[in-house]
């Protein structure tokens, strides 16, 4: 190759050769190139490719999960040195700590997103299209929106801090081996966004599609999208659509709660990633052993567990189901901050009698009930009754609690009651840079004591690491971005 840009992070893994284009990459499970594409199944090869590739161990399937409580102060770390430590240390710089792995590893899903919609395009371009292949055109479009929405807030800064400012490079399909893109605006990559979705709502299914993205989980995410751009109006109606499938999805009794974190793509399951035993399973390296107490099981890890924060909010009532997913961690026998979401509860069979390969649950029905509630409030006009009674839903599960009414209902008890819900499950830190609230971190929990040197105890969206730094390698391989590093990382 002349020049590599940036995807020389797909050289990292090393799916290229170093004499072949990277427009020839071949799907994951290197059943469809780029040119084999040609009819409906050889498209869902390729999609079922790019849903494993969104779980590797650089995006859903651990890192991108962590990143969001261990950054969002709702996870602390009991001893240093047992890894991602500078995701909560904050110890980022170009050259060193760059959480390079998510944009290596998002961009190749992007490159593989943009090679199915360009083929299907191709072929309905030519008079060969099908619905089959629309509706696969249609989840590669929700699919490469969401990977933006996730680039975007990794790397820029919140929309509704300064959308003008810096954002990701759109790469929309095949490049030149030459050429250089740069980044675009926060504002434009949201548009973009946007536009993927609107674009791909029409072509897909509305029944449930397990472990494939559905019109509802496009518009799951469009209510994200619009939570995170203060269109509220917006972000209430999409979130309102989804609560509006009868039939379609349901919320979990509090009996059923627990139980449902053993039980693949349950009523709440919007969109869910799958993981198989020896398919993409990260077996001691998975999510759920980097959460499990230490030595709980022969490489159970203990890297993070719950602040005290976060067990203080929880212990408004000792009653609320969701302490059934917890266990105690290695700092008392009766401290519950070990989570066991990704390892099936407390039998630790996961959801297919495997601790390790548990799918990834990347929306729930739950978190539609919170925007809503969210979204009601910031109306122009406020409606606090919606409001409430979206938000007294999901907190039915903490039974000892006052329902919400009209005249309590705030957003910090919805933003509370989403950290009780969505704990490990990677939305803390993103919410809190979007309401631009302080975070505490829970630093004292750590033994031995250290001195954080990187951060202060608290922070907010005004430290320049709450973004990451692009990488010195992506910059050496792009030069055209290098005078587009985020703010104070220098070049």
């Amino acid at each position: 190759m002349k020049k590599i840009t940036i995807l020389l992070s797909v050289l990292g893994i090393m799916l290229i050769t170093s004499c072949e284009d990277f427009l020839d990459v071949k799907p994951s499970n290197y059943a469809a190139s780029e040119t084999s594409i040609t009819n409906a199944a050889d498209a869902k090869v390729a999609m079922n490719g790019l849903m494993r590739k969104m779980t590797d161990v650089n995006y859903y399937g651990r890192n991108f999960v962590i990143y969001g409580d261990a950054k969002g102060g709702d996870f602390a770390i009991r001893s240093q040195g047992r890894g991602l430590d500078y995701y909560y240390s904050f110890n980022h710089s170009p050259s060193s700590g760059s959480g390079s792995g998510f944009w290596t590893q998002i961009y190749h899903c992007i490159l593989q997103a943009n090679n199915l919609i360009q083929n299907i395009q191709s072929m309905e371009d030519a008079g060969n299209g099908s619905t089959a292949l629309s509706e696969y055109k249609g989840q590669a479009l929700t699919a490469r929106a969401l990977m933006y929405f996730d680039l975007v807030r990794i790397y820029g800064k919140s929309y509704n801090m300064d959308k003008t400012s810096y954002g990701v490079p759109l790469v929309l399909e095949p490049l030149d081996a030459s050429a250089q893109p740069t980044r675009a605006s926060v504002e434009e990559v949201y548009t973009q966004i946007l536009k993927d979705l609107s674009d791909a709502a029409p072509l897909l299914s509305q029944s449930k599609q397990n472990g494939y993205i559905n019109y509802y989980a496009n518009k799951a995410i469009e209510a994200r999208v619009y939570l995170f751009m203060d269109n509220y109006t917006a972000a209430l109606a999409a979130a309102e659509e989804v609560i509006a499938a009868t039939g379609m999805y349901s919320l979990y009794s509090n009996e059923g709660w627990v139980d449902s974190w053993a039980t693949p793509y349950g009523s709440e399951s919007i969109f869910e990633l799958a993981i198989y035993p020896a398919e993409a399973d990260l077996t001691t390296g998975s999510l759920g052993y980097y959460l499990l107490r230490l030595y709980k099981v022969t490489g159970a890890s203990g890297w993070f567990m719950a602040s005290d924060y976060w067990i203080t909010r929880m212990s408004e009532d000792l009653t609320d189901i969701r302490w059934g997913i917890m266990d105690y961690d290695e700092s008392s026998p009766t401290r519950f901050g070990s989570s066991l979401k990704y390892v099936g509860g407390a039998s630790l069979q996961g959801d297919k009698s495997s601790r390790s390969a548990v799918n990834v649950k990347v929306i729930r029905l739950s978190e539609m009930y919170l925007i809503a509630a969210e979204a009601a409030l910031g109306l122009p006009v406020p409606d606090k009754t919606k409001a409430a009674t979206y938000l007294n839903e999901i907190r039915k599960r903490s039974p000892a609690l006052e329902p919400a009414t009209d005249l309590t209902v705030t957003v910090d008890m919805i933003i509370d009651e989403k950290s009780k819900e969505f704990f490990a499950e990677g939305l803390r830190y993103f919410d809190m840079l979007r309401l631009n609230r302080s975070i505490e971190y829970n630093d004292e929990f750590i033994t031995p004591a250290v001195v954080i040197t990187h951060r202060t105890k608290i922070i907010d969206r005004t430290f320049y690491k709450t973004i990451l730094p692009i990488s010195q390698t992506e910059i050496d391989a792009n030069p055209a971005i290098a005078d587009q590093q985020n703010p104070d990382y220098g070049n």
